[in-house]
């Protein structure tokens, strides 16, 4: 997995190369990062599982991934381009991976993806996705600077 440095383009491009392939496939883009089963205390009055709760797993999803690619302590400063796509329902199993987009100066952008198990079973169906981007802390809580010869925790 290779990560893109630098800034951001003005308008997203579209998938291409492998990406692209994994996405008609309908194959999740990026290592699986966390799993776990939709619950009946996660729902809402419809009985879907509440979006609060997706996002809450996609972010410490991110933050694992992103904790790792920083080497040491990041917080959530940013969740974009966040669409729902499919309802999730209790029982489902709800799997999240991570793909770095690009790391700057003091942060780590990745795309999250949402995929379910029906009730554990049969094919993926993909639920939501968003980029989330994280920024590196030092002992103070400031932001820190990551790559190639930066100092860092752990």
């Amino acid at each position: 997995m290779t990560m893109r440095t630098g800034t951001p383009p003005a308008a997203p491009k579209p998938p291409s190369g492998q990406v692209a392939a994994a996405a008609a496939a309908g194959e999740p883009r990026g290592d699986l990062a966390a799993r776990t089963l939709a619950m009946p205390a996660d729902t809402n009055p419809a009985g879907d599982i509440f979006g609060g709760w997706i996002m809450a797993l996609m972010d410490a999803a991110g933050a694992m991934t992103a904790t790792k690619a920083a080497g040491g302590r990041v917080v959530t400063a940013a969740a974009t381009e966040m669409a729902f796509l499919q309802p999730v329902k209790v029982g489902d199993v709800v799997c999240c991976y991570t793909d770095p987009v690009r790391t700057g100066r003091s942060s780590v952008s990745l795309h999250i993806e949402v995929w379910v198990l029906r009730q554990g079973q049969g094919a993926r169906v993909k639920v939501t996705a968003a980029e989330f981007t994280f920024v590196a802390l030092d002992e103070e809580g400031r932001p820190r600077r990551i790559g190639p010869g930066a100092r860092t925790a752990g």
